[in-house]
This record gives structure tokens, sequence and C-alpha cells, in this order.
């Protein structure tokens, strides 16, 4: 029977590792830092967890985090990690493979058990396919995107053993953590979603969308461009392959092209609405409903429309 190791920055996350664990199959264990709250969740769900309680660990230092979970590895013989798919989650896999001398692949969103072997499905060129693929080597790091797995229920409890290591000194000494100020929403957890792209080329008329999202209860989000390079949003409301991979009930998109950096981020949500001067733009390909229209009249008539 296998060993697997799950580590995620929040209780959320970990429990949808948890489920992601157990499709594999085997005993699984986790690792909570400096988070007893974590640690009691866990073990509630079923994990066997090792809580450490450390305060010069901090978990900005990726390169700490990854000794610990590579001890952790090593202490349980866990052949498989989990992590989360996240900004911070992929690098500290990419750490956690280099130490453990693993195979490695980020961005999976199902796993599948054939003869034996663990099956990856994940985004491959940029979001243009997806591809299935296998890690050969004895150990297995696999980070899984938020959202792929439901989160654990409570069930058979587990164990919370407090678990103490030596941590080696670093190159790097954090002196101080502080939270970067972001917006506090989550257009992963949506589930009405407009979002606007370079079509949209009147800022004013973005008030407008904000007015239409507030009246239909759902959050505005965007292509990257709107935010990175006009400014108009901030970078927490990015949908695509540089940003949040969404799955919202209905997604209305206005002055969207389709390119698949985007796409690959609401492609699974339930209904797609677009709106778009281009008849031929790629988006209308993968939406259930299409309008062609100019925007500039579009988006005031729709705003009446829900007023």
């Amino acid at each position: 029977m296998s060993n697997i190791l799950i580590y995620g920055e929040t209780t959320k996350l970990a429990k949808e590792l948890l489920s992601a664990a157990r499709v594999i199959g085997g005993q699984v264990y986790g690792v909570s830092i400096n988070n007893d709250e974590q640690a009691q969740a866990l073990g509630a769900c079923g994990a066997n967890m090792l809580r450490i309680n450390n305060s010069e660990l901090f978990l900005a230092d990726t390169a700490a985090v990854a000794c610990v979970l590579q001890q952790a590895a090593e202490n349980i013989d866990a052949d498989t990690v989990l992590l989360t798919s996240n900004r911070s989650g992929k690098e500290l896999a990419g750490r956690v493979a280099q130490l453990l001398q693993g195979g490695c692949l980020t961005d999976v969103n199902k796993l599948n058990i054939n003869n034996g072997r663990v099956e990856c499905t994940r985004n491959a060129l940029g979001g243009a396919t997806v591809a299935v693929q296998v890690i050969k080597t004895d150990r297995k790091i696999i980070a899984i995107s938020p959202k792929s797995f439901d989160t654990a229920e409570e069930g058979a409890a587990g164990t919370v053993t407090d678990w103490k290591l030596e941590l080696d000194s670093s190159y790097i000494k954090v002196l101080e953590v502080k939270e970067k100020a972001v917006e506090s929403v989550n257009i992963e957890s949506v589930e009405l979603l407009i979002a606007i792209g370079q079509g949209v080329d009147d800022q004013s008329q973005l008030a407008l969308v904000q007015d239409i999202a507030q009246a239909i209860g759902g959050e505005v989000a965007c292509s990257k461009p709107v935010a990175t390079d006009k400014k108009w949003l901030s970078e927490e409301r990015i949908i695509g392959i540089s940003g949040k991979i969404c799955k919202p009930t209905v997604a209305i998109l206005l002055g969207i092209s389709g390119q698949v950096q985007f796409s690959v981020g609401i492609r699974d949500a339930k209904t797609i609405i677009s709106v778009n001067n281009d008849e031929n733009a790629l988006i209308c390909d993968m939406s259930d409903y299409v309008l062609i229209a100019d925007l500039q009249e579009a988006i005031p008539e729709l705003k009446n429309a829900v007023a």
C-alpha cells in the first residue's frame, strides 16, 4: 500500500488534496505548519497529520517549507506528494521534486489509476490541448489545480501527531512577512461572472459593467491585458492560464476574442454567453449563446435591461 503526503496552505485546499489522494488510494498523511486548526480539521477527515509548530518557520520561505516536506515524505516513506497548483504551490512542487529526486507535474485537474499507474490529466501547450501524463520515477510530486476535487468531509478519524524537526540554517533569513494588499474577491468561487476583454475599449463602460454585475449578483473579471496593460482591474480578477481557473454557472463575456490563454480559464463554465462585434471570434465557437453587436450599444442596453 502506498503512502501519500499532502500539504495545502489553507484547510480548504488541503481537503481538496485529501479527496485527490483517495483517488490514488493508500495511507494518507498530511503536514500542518503553525496551524493547529488545520491539523484538527484534516484529522477529522481521516488524514494522519504531522503537526509542526515552529516560530522560526515561515510559510513565505518556500525553501524551508520544501525541506520540511522532504523530511516528512522520507519519514513516512511516501511515494507520492500532493500539493496545490497555485503560484506558491508550483514553486514548492519544483523544490520538493528536486530534494526528493522525483518527477513533477503541475496544473493537474484529474487523476486516474490505470494498471497501477497514476495518470494525470492536465492542460498542455499553454492550454491549447489536454494531455494525460504519467510520472515514471519512484517518487511523484503532483500539484493539483484548485477546485479540481471536492473538499473531503468528516468521516473516520485520523490521527494528529506533534512532530519536531531540526531546521538547517537558511541562506535567506525572513525578517518580516507582510500580507500583500489585494482585493478580497475570489472569482474562482463565484457562480456568475461578467468578464471584459480588450473589445471593451472605453473605460467609462467599466462602471456600467460593474452595475450590471451588482444587479444580477455577480462579479466582474477580465482577460489579462485589461488588468496588466490597461490597469482597469486588479490582477485578482484575471481569468486564464496566467490568472484563475473559473467554473461558474454562468459566464457573460464582453469583448473577448477567445485566445487559448483566456479560454482555458472559463471553458468549464456551465453556460457561456458572449457579446462580440466579430462573428468569427474564437470565443463564439465555445459559447452557448452569442450576440454579435457593438459593445458601445450592447452594454448600456444590458444595464437598462437588468436595472
